[in-house]
Formats: structure tokens, sequence, C-alpha cells
């Protein structure tokens, strides 16, 4: 019999601790690493990785899977990207637990809020669960390429809770609150791997109205931590507008302190955000210098939209004629499209704003003419975007109206083009303040969005655009000590950082002892591919998808679930419950 199951001979190890890259090989035994340095022994299969990186699996800990997690092993997009471990259940949505009659209204609010098609949710979903043990218990019984774990998010229990009374401004009694704590306690009991919530007027259910958190009380919030305390453990997440007069990080600051457990919020330069992200920074440190344990999230990229004529937004969609057409067939919008009098009479129509929310009036401004503020995607699209590939400067360039060239770019490739809108996170028309951001140990490199925004984003790619962007290819500042990121730093940010943030002490580091989570990666050909929208979640509901090259192969436990990005059918990802530890940590004690 072979010695190992698996050993990856002679590749550069960047083994996720920030410490020093190495050459050498790994071996791997029952899904666990056994050896790494020089191996000696046979394996029943062996991989040569002269001149490539290998890394532990990256660990994304927000994403909205929720509900595809209980229909697909792939995990696609995140699992092309390297990407071996998910946490969902972000940002307040989920769908546990759940009243029978309530089954709607969550799709709805997931709709709203992520922009995932509610007829592939309906149809996709079996619903074998109320309680959110029992969410869990139907989450075990996929096998998947990735390991899950998940939030007990808050639209659900508040809706579990009130019921009928759930609705915008509605203020929970002290029993209620009690309530919401003990199944949130259970929840986390159960496996759990903390609680989420939101706090903005970006996230509104498909009906317009906000979600569930915005209108909670610090004591509402407080409450429900100190369940998750109660429990031991649990991570508290938080996506919010940060109001002054909310006072977040009082209340947050107070419950990290008291119940002794990590507090993460989405830090974003945002138009919807009343407090600047320096100010959000210096807060949140004010808090932890006086005991609190705050962590930001961080984006790596513009967070935006990818505009197209099929996806969910492009800068057209408030036009007449447009609407006129906006529920037809494809193929006859298609043609409709490519009619020169059909485009200038769309072109000479004013936007049509009367149906618009005037909470996010300014953003759909810049949607429908933030000429300055689009980007041509190019074949080589560069996601950090200077000004001379905007639509308003290509435009002029080219002798037309902004509105024109933004309408050719969008019908070019057959009607598939696509217009990059960072609307968050660029408002400086760089990325430059990221730099120290990435430096910090109180942040985490997160906020992918993996499975959400179907028809809009695809940062599931995060991963990928952190190794070929931030070690690699950046122009900008690259002569300035953080102007890129050192391999060994980024791929630490990627893995141990947000392991143990969610107390997954278990994966994130290439050592004996730890999960066989790894990727080898041909860093030379590494690359983003091209976006484009998928039909292919249940219903034919769309997506916007992005493959990369370079992943040579990626491993989840032990076993090799991707080669040069294509599933091999492999599925050895399940559940996690709870905190977990290395096995060697668990054969000292």
């Amino acid at each position: 019999m072979p010695t190992f199951d698996l050993i990856i001979r002679g590749g550069t190890i960047v083994d996720g601790t920030g410490h020093d890259r190495f050459t050498g090989d790994i071996a791997i035994k029952n899904g666990l690493i056994a050896q790494v340095g020089t191996v000696h022994g046979d394996a029943a299969e062996e991989i040569a990785a002269d001149g490539m990186i290998v890394t532990p699996g990256f660990v994304d800990i927000h994403t909205h899977y929720d509900g595809q997690a209980t229909w697909d092993q792939e995990m696609a997009p995140s699992s092309w990207h390297g990407v071996t471990t998910v946490v969902m259940g972000n940002c307040g949505v989920g769908f546990a637990p759940a009243h029978p009659d309530r089954h709607n209204w969550l799709i709805g609010l997931m709709e709203g809020v992520e922009d995932i098609p509610g007829t592939a949710l309906a149809e996709g979903m079996k619903w074998n669960w109320e309680s959110f043990p029992e969410y869990l218990d139907a989450l075990e019984e996929l096998p998947r390429t990735v390991d899950v774990g998940t939030h007990v998010p808050h639209g659900a229990v508040r809706a579990y809770v009130l019921g009928d009374r759930e609705r915008p401004g509605a203020v929970p009694t002290a029993e209620d609150i009690e309530a919401m704590g003990k199944i949130v306690e259970e929840g986390v009991r159960a496996g759990a791997l903390g609680f989420s919530t939101s706090r903005t007027v970006l996230h509104r259910s498909i009906d317009g109205e906000v979600v569930p958190g915005t209108t909670a009380t610090a004591e509402e919030l407080v409450g429900i931590g100190r369940a998750m305390g109660r429990a031991g453990h649990g991570v508290f997440e938080m996506a919010s507008d940060m109001m002054r007069e909310w006072d977040e990080f009082g209340w947050m600051g107070q419950l990290s302190r008291e119940t002794g457990l990590p507090v993460t919020f989405a830090a974003l330069q945002s138009i919807a955000k009343e407090l600047p992200l320096e100010e959000q920074i210096a807060t949140m440190r004010a808090e932890n210098d006086n005991g609190a344990n705050i962590v930001a999230q961080i984006a790596l990229r513009g967070n935006g939209i990818v505009m197209a004529w099929q996806g969910t937004v492009h800068p057209f969609r408030l036009k007449p004629s447009w609407q006129a057409i906006a529920d037809l067939p494809w193929d006859e919008q298609k043609a409709r499209l490519l009619d020169p009098a059909f485009k200038a009479r769309l072109l000479a129509e004013e936007n049509d704003f009367s149906e618009v929310n005037q909470d996010i009036i300014g953003l759909i401004m810049v949607v429908t003419g933030g000429w300055t503020m689009q980007f041509e995607m190019d074949p080589d699209f560069d996601y950090e975007p200077q000004a001379d590939a905007s639509i308003a400067t290509r435009a002029a360039a080219a002798g037309t109206t902004p509105e024109e060239y933004a309408y050719d770019l969008l019908c070019r490739d057959d009607g598939k083009g696509f217009i990059y809108l960072p609307l968050l996170n660029y408002a400086d028309g760089n990325l430059d303040f990221l730099e120290e951001l990435q430096a910090a140990d109180d942040t985490v490199n997160s906020l992918s969005d993996g499975g959400a925004h179907c028809g809009t984003i695809c940062d599931a790619a995060s991963p990928t655009f952190m190794l070929q962007h931030w070690v690699r290819d950046r122009k900008r500042a690259k002569d300035r000590p953080n102007g890129r990121l050192s391999i060994e730093h980024a791929v630490k940010r990627q893995c141990l950082d947000t392991a143990r943030l969610y107390g997954l002490e278990d994966r994130g580091v290439i050592a004996p002892g730890y999960l066989a989570d790894l990727n080898v990666i041909d860093m030379e050909r590494l690359k983003l591919g091209k976006p484009w929208l998928a039909f292919d979640l249940p219903a034919g509901g769309k997506r916007l998808l992005q493959k990369a090259e370079g992943y040579v192969c990626t491993i989840k436990n032990g076993r090799v679930t991707f080669r040069e990005g294509v599933w091999t059918g492999e599925a050895p990802g399940g559940l996690i419950r709870g905190p977990q530890r290395a096995a060697l940590a668990e054969a000292a004690e």
C-alpha cells in the first residue's frame, strides 16, 4: 500500500502564516496534511508542482450561498477561485428559522437584498426545515466541493418571532427580544458560526422595504449578542449605514467587551454611510483600545456593478423605450437594440425617475448618467481603472456622446458588452486607501458576496484578483512599500486571518495536522477571465460568472476537486459546526 494518499512535489510553499515561502513537498493522508518539507515514500497520486506556488485553500467569510448550498455541489463561482471554505448567512438574510407561511417572504428578502433570482430559490430549495438546527441538518445532507459555515440571520429570526408584526419600524417587546435571543443561542449551540444583521438603506426586500435590522434598537442587538455570549462562541456580523445617531461603535464595543466575542462590520467608502471610512476605522480603534474586539471587513477592489443589457442593471433601464421591451425574450430585445431607429428614439428620451425610491436616487443618477465613473471593460480590463478608461473620456476621444458610446459598447459581442461601475470603494479613483488597511491586524479581506448579486457583480473572484492585481500586476503605487502585497502576506490575509476570525483553527495553514485544503497555482498564467451571464440556476435563473486561468488544481480534504478550473466530480466538503481545532492540537490534549 502507498505510504500517503497524495504528495505534491517540489512546489513553492506559501504556508498561510505570512512566513517566507520555501520549496518543498506536501504529503497528505486521510484528508489531513501529514508531512511538509522533504517527503520520502510514495502515494496513490503525485502532483508535480515545480515552478508553481502552493497555498492553503482560501477561506471566504462573506458569501450568500444560503439557498444554493442546499442544492448545488459545485458551489461555483467561489470554488473556481481556490476557495475551499465559505461562510454564508451574512447581512441578516437567510432561510432559517422559517415558518411555512414565511417562505416567500424570506425569498423576497434575499432576492431584494442580494439579487438572487427568487424563482431559482423557490424551485431549488426543498424547505425540509423550520428551525435553525433543522436547517443545519439539511445542509449536512449534501456533500460539496467546499466546506460551508453559516450565521443565524436577523431577518429570519425577526420574522419568525414577530410574524405579521414584522415591518419597518416595528419595535420588539422585551419578550420578543428574549425569544430572538433563544433562537440565536440555539442556532449557535447547534453549530452556527455567529449572527448577522444589516442596517443600510441599500438593502431592501423585493417589495422595496428596508431589511428588518435597519430599524432595530441597540437594546435588541445587544440582547441578541448576549445570547451568543451564553453559547460561548460566535461572530456578530453587520452591514450598516453608520448613522451618527445610531452610535454603532458604542454598542458594538459594549457587546464585544461584555461577551468577549468579536464583532465585525463591512468597512467601505460608501455614499450611503454617514461616517467616512477614515472615521469608521478611527472609531473602531478607539473602542478596541478600550478592550473591544471589533474587526473591519474590507473589499479588495471597488464594490460595484457590471452592467449589461441582460444584467439586472444598465444605464438605460429607466428609458421608456427600454421599459417597453424589458419583459421580452432576449432575441426580441436584441433585435430592437440593434435597430438604428430604436437606438435613436431611446437616446432622445429622458429617464423616468417617477418610481425611484428617493433614498437611493443618488445611486440611480450615477447608474443612469455617471459617465466619469463608468468604465469600458476591455479584454484585459484593469479593475483599478484610470480616468482615460471612463465612458466620458473615451466618448470624447471618439467624437460622440457618452450615452451613444455606452449604448454601442453594450451592443458589442452580439449584445454582450459590459460596463464596470465601482459604486463603493472608488471615491478617489484608485485603491490607494486600501494599502494601509491591508497591512492592519484589525481588518480582514472580505466582502466577496459569493453567490449573490447574480445579475450585477462577480466579486467571488476576489482571491484571484488579490493574487493577480495586488501581488503581481498592480501598476499604481508600485514603488511604495504597500503598493503591492507580498504573496506571503496576501495568502495569510485570505487564509489564516479569515479562518481565525471565525474560530476555524484547523485550516488556512500548510502544516502537519491541518486540513489538506490546498491550491497549486501557476502565477505566470493566473488571469481573470471575461465575465459572462449564464442562465443555469434552477428555473433558468441568471447569474454573472467569471472563471480564471492558472489554478492547476484545488484540493479539499486531500481530494482533488478541480483541475485547470474543471470540477472533477469530487465533493469532499461538508458543514462546519462551530469552532474547529487542528488535529495536532486535539491530540496534544
